[in-house]
């Protein structure tokens, strides 16, 4: 009878658990390399809402001495909102139709500039073929911190299936300092 039972409960307990599936975390990038493509292949860069609008911008770079763990590089993000025409730029990254659909979160850390000042807080978006979702980051400081944003709080995206674009945003309206920098570093899917 005791065998009986213990093999009812283990039927019981994998029928439970049948559909379930622990995903690995999923790295987009790093920066470790210092260098282009990201590692689910995908370009990135920087990009400004009026090239020809020289108050305003964003500079991309990589950074050795500001970075999150003991090797590699972060990204530093340059920005400028202080302009008299309205204003906003940021950073773009390719992520190839990822299918994110088995994640919860989207995850990386942060830092800001002490020295040259930065934003406490900035819009991020994920992008699929039809959809923009947006959610605002907040609370930066010039200490890194991890930010996890869960996937079904950024307003906007509900198809998962085919992500192509995770978009960081500086603007003249949330921006609480109007130019400054960050650093992003170790950017992933849980």
């Amino acid at each position: 009878m005791k065998k009986v039972l213990t093999l009812l409960i283990t039927i019981l307990i994998s029928a439970c658990f049948a559909g379930y599936v622990h995903a690995e975390p999923l790295i987009v990038d790093n920066f470790d390399t210092g260098s282009k493509p990201n590692k689910l292949g995908g370009d990135y860069g920087s990009w400004d809402k009026d090239p020809n609008d020289q108050t305003q911008g964003c500079q991309m770079s990589f950074d050795s001495t500001i970075k999150h763990g003991d090797s590699g590089y972060s990204l530093r993000l340059d920005y400028d909102v202080e302009s008299p025409n309205p204003a906003y730029n940021g950073f773009w990254m390719k992520v190839n139709n990822l299918d994110a659909t088995k994640y919860k979160n989207l995850v990386f850390y942060v830092k800001g500039d002490p020295e040259k000042g930065f934003t406490t807080q900035f819009k991020i978006e994920l992008k699929s073929k039809n959809e923009v979702g947006k959610y605002m980051v907040t609370g930066i400081n010039d200490s890194w911190q991890k930010i996890t944003i869960p996937l079904d709080k950024i307003r906007g995206l509900t198809d998962r299936s085919a992500l192509t674009e995770f978009v960081m945003v500086f603007d003249d309206i949330n921006c609480t300092e109007k130019y400054g920098a960050i650093n992003i570093d170790d950017i992933y899917f849980e």
